[in-house]
């Protein structure tokens, strides 16, 4: 099976659509049959990427926009998650897990995209995030 693009969609940075975008998306696992073991940790790299990229990379600025594209090759899904942001450098996101770092927010989401996905990638810039797990679909 060759890989296809399955969803496609830029917006405006703006947690309201980012909601329904994340709606979207996960009707669509639903619908192929995502195993139910395989979806909160789709749906949870999925809310964190698209609430990076529209807080941190897009500052919350509406006029720029953020593009998320899904797609699904066999039982490997890959979402790619852009913004009109600066990007960033992934070794200056501090380690969650650290005691001076515990009470700190940042660097949870990445962590946890890290956990949950088989592979969690960035472009050069840090404005483009690809993360890829191998799910189980129900027949």
């Amino acid at each position: 099976m060759s890989e296809s693009m399955i969803y496609n969609q830029t917006f405006s940075s703006d947690l309201h659509i980012s909601a329904d975008v994340q709606k979207e998306i996960q009707q669509l696992w639903q619908d192929r049959g995502m195993s139910d073991m395989d979806l909160p940790d789709m749906q949870l790299a999925l809310e964190e990427g698209l609430a990076n990229a529209i807080k941190h990379g897009n500052k919350l600025d509406d006029s720029k926009k953020v593009t998320v594209e899904c797609y699904l090759d066999g039982d490997i899904v890959r979402v790619v998650i852009q913004d009109e942001g600066e990007g960033f450098d992934l070794t200056d996101v501090p380690d969650p897990t650290l005691p001076e770092n515990l009470d700190k927010p940042s660097g949870r989401g990445v962590m946890l995209m890290k956990a949950f996905m088989d592979d969690v990638l960035y472009n050069e810039c840090g404005n483009q995030l690809t993360f890829i797990k191998r799910c189980t679909f129900n027949s």
